[in-house]
């Protein structure tokens, strides 16, 4: 199955996979972290089920590309065989590491941007799409420190991976608007510093405000997809739009899940943006 690049999704979790089997709402397209399938077997049979009437799309967790350790290929081969199942729309994942030899962290953890990690992650990511047979998105990742060795800003590092490699980039607009206000950045400016050409995705997702401890009286926003997406996030995914033409949009939500109406109707706003975007570009 296709999508058309004007269409938005939303991402499925287990909390909602019965009501989307039972019910079969109208929705684009699905997306799902195959982690959560791997090891449920009844959950995995539904969603072959659901896949003959849904676009879907794969976002890992697992596949952790800057580690310095080396990709898990048991981890990856597992990808490749719920792959030729699904047979899913894009595979992707995100710019951080999350393991070390055997051990398995529960969080998308930063990197420096330097020319060594960036060898590491190329030779990574090449090995990924060898093992899919397909290009692999790389997310840009929700940022609150960054470090003193970094020689590479974050735009150019992504753009030199998807040049040296031929992967395509995710966009999380939700994540560049956190990046920007944790890091004080301007969050058009790293979008327009985006290669458009490359870009194969979009995600949206809530943030949370919390008190930055380092600074008494500051915030710092949480990318705890727990909440509405907020009113800058969706003033950049307009920019973003402007900038990059359509693209298949994801809206997620992870924790505190709302009913499965709330998420869809994040959808229909979405696609209400794509539309009137398209029709300014068209006027």
């Amino acid at each position: 199955m296709k999508v058309s690049p004007k269409t938005s999704g939303i991402g499925l979790r287990l909390a909602h996979l019965s009501e989307m089997v039972a019910t079969r709402p109208r929705c684009s397209w699905l997306e799902i972290h195959p982690e959560n399938f791997l090891a449920n077997p009844h959950a995995k049979e539904l969603l072959v089920e659901l896949s003959s009437d849904y676009p879907m799309s794969l976002h890992t967790v697992g596949i952790s590309v800057g580690t310095a350790s080396g990709i898990d290929e048991v981890h990856l081969r597992n990808i490749r065989e719920m792959a030729k199942t699904i047979d899913p729309l894009f595979i992707s994942g995100h710019l951080a590491w999350s393991s070390y030899q055997n051990e398995y962290l529960n969080d998308l953890l930063p990197m420096p941007y330097n020319e060594e990690t960036l060898e590491i992650v190329v030779g990574h990511v090449h090995r990924v799409q060898e093992m899919l047979s397909r290009p692999y998105l790389l997310e840009n990742p929700a940022s609150y420190v960054a470090f003193r060795s970094s020689t590479i800003s974050e735009t150019e590092f992504l753009a030199e991976i998807a040049a040296r490699t031929g992967c395509q980039l995710l966009c999380d607009v939700s994540n560049i608007v956190v990046s920007a206000h944790n890091l004080g950045y301007d969050a058009r400016g790293y979008v327009d510093d985006l290669p458009p050409d490359k870009i194969g995705e979009i995600h949206l997702g809530g943030y949370t405000a919390e008190e930055d401890e380092a600074t008494p009286g500051a915030e710092v926003l949480i990318d705890t997809h727990a909440a509405p997406i907020a009113r800058p996030a969706w003033d950049l995914y307009a920019y973003a739009l402007r900038r990059f033409g359509p693209k298949p949009t994801l809206i997620e939500w992870d924790n505190d899940m709302p009913r499965l109406s709330t998420l869809l109707g994040e959808v229909v706003r979405s696609d209400e943006i794509q539309a009137e975007i398209c029709h300014a570009a068209a006027s």
